[in-house]
C-alpha cells in the first residue's frame, strides 16, 4: 500500500469566522475540541472544498466570505499534502472582487483546468450532524449523498450530472414557452439519454460494491449492516444494456412531452431516482428505525465506502467526521476509532469535550478551537 493520503500544512485566509489560520499536522488523525461556535466545524468545511463542489455545507460561496474583512478580496483554502500522485500544493478560493464568483483551483501554483482535478490527488468523505435525517428526509438529499460516493470512485460522474441538468434545462424550457421543435427536443433527448444512464449505471455499480463489501465485512463490524438499493428510473423494465436503457429512456420523454410541459419539468429520469436504505437485521426500512439506528446504519455505510474507496483506488479517502463520537457510547467509539485506524487514512474528527476521544490515544493530534483560532494542545505535533 502506497503512503497514505495526509494534509501536512493547512492554512485559511478570510474563511468564515478564520481571518488568518495556519495548521502543521501529521499523518495522524486531527481532533478539534472545543466550544460549539468556536469554529471547529468551519474549519472541516475548509478541508471540503478541497474537492469539486460546495463543500459539506453547501453554502454559497458568497456566505463563507469573513465578514468585515478587509479588503474584500473573498478567501483562500490552501493545502499541502501528500496525495495520491505523491506531495502536492492545492489552494482554492473566491476573489471577492470580481463579479463572477467562481470558485478557482491551483494545483503546485498553476491554475486547474477544472476543480476536477484534485480528484486526481484526494478524495474526501464526511458526515455531519445534518445528515442525521438523511433516511426520512427528502430523495433528493439521498441523490446527492450517493453521488457524493459515486464521486470518490468516478471522478467523471459530477461532469456527467451537470451536463446531464444543463440539458435537462433547456428540454424544459423548450416545453414550457411551447417552442416544441422536434430536431431540438430529440437532440437533447438523445443527450440526456446517454448522460443519464450513465449516471444510472454508474450509481448503480457503487451500490452493488458497497453492498458486497458490506456483506463480506458485516460480521466485524460494530455498527449494523444496511441493505441498500436504487429504484426510480426504469424499475421495471428489465433491460441490462446501455443501449437499451437509452432507447427506453427516450421513448419515455418522448411519450411524457405533453404531461411535461404542463408540469414544468421532465417528470421521469435518473434525477428521480432515490437510494433505499434498510436495517439488514431488523428488516425494516432505515427510516423507521430508531434515531439511534439511523445513525449507526450511516456510519456502517461510509465506513464500508471508504474501504471500497481504498481497495479500487489504492488510497482511502480523508474522512470529515463533524461529531460523530458525541452520540455513541464509550465501546462504539473505540470501535469507530478502531475501524478508521485500519483504513489507513486520516480522519478529521470534532467534538465539544476532549474525553470523547481518550480511547483514540496517540493516533490523534489534538487542537483547541476558540473563536476562530486553532492551536495545538498536548503532543499534537509530535
Amino acid at each position: 500500500m502506497a503512503q497514505k493520503v495526509h494534509i501536512e500544512r493547512l492554512k485559511l485566509t478570510g474563511f468564515r469566522n478564520y481571518a488568518s489560520q495556519s495548521l502543521e499536522l501529521n499523518a495522524r488523525h486531527v481532533v478539534l475540541v472545543g466550544d460549539n461556535g468556536a469554529g471547529k466545524t468551519n474549519l472541516m468545511e475548509a478541508v471540503s472544498l478541497l474537492t469539486p463542489g460546495r463543500g459539506m455545507r453547501r453554502a454559497p460561496y458568497s456566505d463563507v466570505i469573513k465578514t468585515g474583512s478587509e479588503p474584500a478580496s473573498g478567501f483562500s483554502i490552501f493545502a499541502s499534502l501528500e496525495g495520491m500522485a505523491g506531495p502536492v500544493d492545492i489552494g482554492t478560493g473566491v476573489d471577492g472582487l470580481e463579479e463572477s464568483g467562481a470558485r478557482k483551483v491551483r494545483i503546485n501554483g498553476s491554475s486547474a483546468r477544472a476543480a476536477d482535478d484534485m480528484l486526481e490527488h484526494l478524495r474526501l468523505l464526511w458526515l455531519t450532524p445534518s445528515m442525521d435525517g438523511l433516511f426520512t428526509g427528502s430523495a433528493g438529499d439521498r441523490r446527492r449523498f450517493l453521488d457524493r460516493l459515486v464521486l470518490s470512485v468516478d471522478p467523471a460522474h459530477g461532469s456527467r450530472a451537470l451536463s446531464y441538468e444543463r440539458a435537462m434545462r433547456s428540454r424544459n424550457r423548450l416545453l414550457s414557452e411551447g417552442r416544441a421543435d422536434p430536431t431540438w427536443l430529440d437532440g437533447l433527448e438523445a443527450q440526456m439519454s446517454e448522460l443519464g444512464v450513465a449516471m444510472a449505471m454508474a450509481r448503480s455499480e457503487v451500490v452493488r460494491l458497497l453492498s458486497a463489501l458490506i456483506d463480506d465485512s458485516q460480521a466485524e463490524s460494530p455498527f449494523p449492516a444496511a441493505n441498500v438499493q436504487l429504484e426510480g428510473f426504469l424499475d421495471d423494465q428489465g433491460l441490462e444494456t446501455a443501449s437499451d436503457m437509452e432507447v427506453a429512456f427516450i421513448d419515455l420523454m418522448r411519450q411524457g412531452r405533453r404531461r411535461d410541459a404542463a408540469a414544468g419539468r421532465t417528470l421521469s429520469g435518473p434525477h428521480r431516482m432515490d437510494l433505499v436504505v434498510h436495517h439488514r437485521a431488523k428488516g425494516m426500512p432505515a427510516a423507521l428505525s430508531s434515531t439511534g439506528e439511523q445513525k449507526a446504519l450511516l456510519i456502517g455505510i461510509i465506513l464500508g465506502h471508504a474501504q471500497l474507496v481504498r481497495s479500487l483506488t489504492g488510497h482511502a479517502p480523508i474522512l470529515l467526521l463533524d461529531e460523530v463520537a458525541a452520540h455513541l457510547d464509550e465501546g462504539r467509539r473505540a470501535a469507530l476509532f478502531d475501524l478508521i485506524e485500519t483504513l489507513d487514512c486520516q480522519a478529521f474528527m470534532t467534538g465539544t469535550d476532549a474525553a470523547m476521544f481518550e480511547s483514540l490515544g496517540p493516533r490523534g493530534q489534538m487542537f483547541e478551537v476558540s473563536e476562530g483560532r486553532a492551536t495545538p494542545r498536548g503532543d499534537a505535533a509530535a
